[in-house]
């Protein structure tokens, strides 16, 4: 099975990690941190998410330091639904 990977932030999801649909029925796009109830969490800019991000990747060993993180999430956040539709807007 594919992992799914939040269109937002970037982060691995598990199924219980999902967002959720305005609905109440679950949404594989994005996280339950950055979705909610069928709209973002946070109403942030990309730079914005990376500053949150970044210190979450120095956690978990993907970088040494938060510029290095911040620098490496600038890079991937606009291949990623949320940001990718802002760029085109």
């Amino acid at each position: 099975m594919d992992m799914k990977i939040c269109q937002s932030c970037g982060m691995p999801m598990q199924e219980e990690q999902y967002g959720s649909n305005k609905d109440g029925s679950r949404n594989d796009t994005y996280c339950c941190y950055c979705y909610k109830d069928g709209e973002f969490a946070q109403n942030c800019t990309m730079e914005e998410m990376a500053d949150f991000c970044a210190p979450f990747e120095v956690e978990g060993g993907r970088s040494k330091t938060i510029e290095e993180a911040k620098e490496g999430l600038m890079a991937y956040f606009p291949t990623l639904l949320r940001w990718k539709e802002k760029q085109d807007a």
